[in-house]
C-alpha cells in the first residue's frame, strides 16, 4: 500500500536527496538550454528528454502524429498549416501492484523555446547559458525547462531517498505550446490520463488561479505600388496596416473595460494584451509597398467564446478598412495562424491543491502558494477545461521570459524541485522501492 511522507525523518530524507542531487541537476539543465528548440527545431531536445527517460528505466513513448488527426480534438487549432505533424515523448513508471497503487499524476512541460532575437542584444549567448549570482541565464532555461528538470530530477530524489511513486507517473514532454498546445492536444489524444496534472511553468513558487485565452491572427494587407515621386497615385500596403493595428488598439482597451468585471481579474490592470508581433511588407524603398502582413496576437477572459470574440476582429477590422480611403475598395484578408485558446480558471481542484499546499508549507515554510492571475497562457486548460483533470501550474521563478536575458533563479529551481518531490509523495503515495 502507498506510505505518504507523514514523518519528518521521510520528508528530511527527500529533501536532502534535492539537495544531493541539485549540482548535477544544474548541469542537466544547462545542457538542455545549450539545445535551440525553436518551433520546427525541437527534434534534439525531444532526444535528450527520451535519452534520459531511458536511462533512468521509465517506460518511454516516442510517437509523431499528423495535425490533421488531431482536428477532433478539443482545443484544436490548425495554424493555418503551418504546423503538419507533432511529436512527443512520454516516460512512464507504474507500480507493480496497480491494485494497491496511489493516485495518478501527469507531470507535463513544453521544451520548444520562443525565438532569441539579434545575440548582439544579450550579455551572453542565448544557446550558451551562463550562471551569475544564482541566476542561470539562457533562453528559455526560464520558460520553462528549468520547470521540466526539476520535475524529473524529483522523481530522482524520491529514488535516492528510497521510494517511488504509489501511483501511476507519467512524465510528458510536449511541444507548440508556445503557439498552439498541440503537444498537450497530441498525448491527449494518445489517451494519457490521470488524476491529477502538474506543469511546472516559471510561476515564482505561486500558483497560477487563471489565465487568459489568445487569438492569433494574421492582416494581410494589399495595398497600390507607385513611384514615390508620385505617391499620390498610389497607396501604402503599410501606412494601410498602421490603420488596423490602431482600430485594434481601441478595440484591446473597450475589452479591458470590460475585464474590470471579470471575478478572476477585476484587480489585475490592463489583462487583456493586443500585439502586433511581426511585420513585414513592401519590396523597394522608393516604392509605395503593395503588400503588408501583420501577424497578431489578443488576450482574452476565462468564459469568453473564442468565437464571439474573433468575431468582434473581424467586425473591428472591418470597420477599420470602410472608414479608410483606399481599403474600403480593397479591404484586407484575415488568416487565423495559431492560438485559439480559451482562458482557464482553476476549478473543482481543492485535494490536489490541498497537497500542494502541504508540500510548499514544508518546502518553503510558507502557509501557501501565492495565487495568480496571468496574462499570459499554458497548457492547463487543455486538461482542466476539456478533460475534467484537475491541473495544477506551479514552478520556479524566472525573469525576462520572452526578452533578452532570460533567466531563472536557481534557489527557487531547487526549492521548485523539493515541493515537486514532497507532492508527488502527498498525492501519488510512496513505496519502498524494495517493493
Amino acid at each position: 500500500m502507498p506510505h505518504p511522507p507523514t514523518g519528518s525523518a521521510t520528508t528530511d530524507a527527500i529533501r536532502q536527496a534535492v539537495a544531493d542531487g541539485f549540482e548535477q541537476q544544474t548541469q542537466f539543465l544547462a545542457e538542455f538550454t545549450r539545445i535551440p528548440s525553436l518551433r520546427g527545431r525541437e527534434g534534439a531536445a525531444l532526444d535528450f528528454m527520451a535519452d534520459a527517460l531511458q536511462q533512468r528505466g521509465w517506460q518511454v513513448d516516442d510517437w509523431t502524429v499528423p495535425t490533421d488527426q488531431l482536428a477532433d480534438q478539443p482545443g484544436f487549432c490548425d495554424c493555418n498549416g503551418e504546423v503538419p505533424d507533432i511529436r512527443s515523448v512520454v516516460g512512464t513508471l507504474a507500480p507493480p501492484q496497480p491494485q494497491d497503487a496511489g493516485q495518478s499524476l501527469i507531470l507535463q512541460g513544453h521544451l520548444d523555446v520562443v525565438p532569441e532575437g539579434p545575440h548582439e542584444m544579450w550579455q551572453t549567448p542565448p544557446f550558451d547559458p551562463q550562471v551569475r549570482d544564482g541566476w542561470m541565464y539562457g533562453r528559455g532555461a526560464g520558460d520553462m525547462k528549468a520547470g521540466k528538470v526539476a520535475a524529473l530530477f524529483a522523481v530522482d530524489a524520491l529514488r535516492r531517498a528510497g521510494y517511488a511513486p504509489a501511483g501511476r507517473l507519467h512524465y510528458q514532454s510536449v511541444i507548440e505550446e508556445e503557439s498552439s498546445g498541440l503537444g498537450a492536444v497530441a498525448t491527449l489524444a494518445r489517451g494519457y490520463r490521470a488524476d491529477c496534472a502538474f506543469i511546472p511553468e516559471p510561476t515564482g513558487l505561486g500558483l497560477v488561479r487563471a489565465q487568459v485565452g489568445a487569438i492569433w491572427f494574421r492582416l494581410k494587407v494589399r495595398g497600390r505600388p507607385a513611384h514615390v515621386a508620385y505617391a499620390g497615385a498610389g497607396a501604402s500596403a503599410i501606412t494601410a496596416a498602421i490603420h488596423l493595428i490602431t482600430a485594434l488598439q481601441k478595440m484591446e482597451a473597450d475589452w479591458n473595460t470590460q475585464a474590470a468585471n471579470h471575478p478572476d481579474y477585476r484587480d489585475v490592470p490592463h489583462p487583456l494584451n493586443f500585439n502586433a508581433g511581426q511585420i513585414k511588407g513592401g519590396d523597394w524603398t522608393s516604392s509605395l509597398p503593395a503588400w503588408c502582413d501583420v501577424d497578431c496576437r489578443m488576450g482574452l477572459l476565462p468564459g469568453d467564446d473564442v468565437a464571439a470574440r474573433r468575431a468582434q476582429i473581424v467586425d473591428t477590422v472591418q470597420q477599420a478598412a470602410a472608414a479608410h480611403p483606399f481599403l474600403r475598395e480593397a479591404p484586407p484578408e484575415i488568416e487565423w495562424t495559431g492560438f485559439m485558446a480559451d482562458g482557464y480558471s482553476l476549478q473543482n481542484a481543492e485535494a490536489p491543491e490541498a497537497a500542494l499546499t502541504r508540500a510548499h508549507a514544508t518546502a518553503t515554510g510558507e502557509d501557501k502558494p501565492q495565487d495568480q492571475s496571468w496574462t499570459a497562457l499554458t497548457d492547463t486548460r487543455f486538461y482542466g477545461l476539456y478533460h475534467g483533470i484537475p491541473s495544477l501550474c506551479y514552478g520556479p521563478e524566472a525573469d525576462s521570459i520572452h526578452g533578452f536575458d532570460e533567466k531563472v533563479n536557481l534557489a527557487s529551481v531547487q526549492r521548485c524541485t523539493e515541493v515537486i518531490a514532497l507532492f508527488i509523495a502527498n498525492w501519488c503515495g510512496l513505496r519502498p522501492l524494495s517493493d
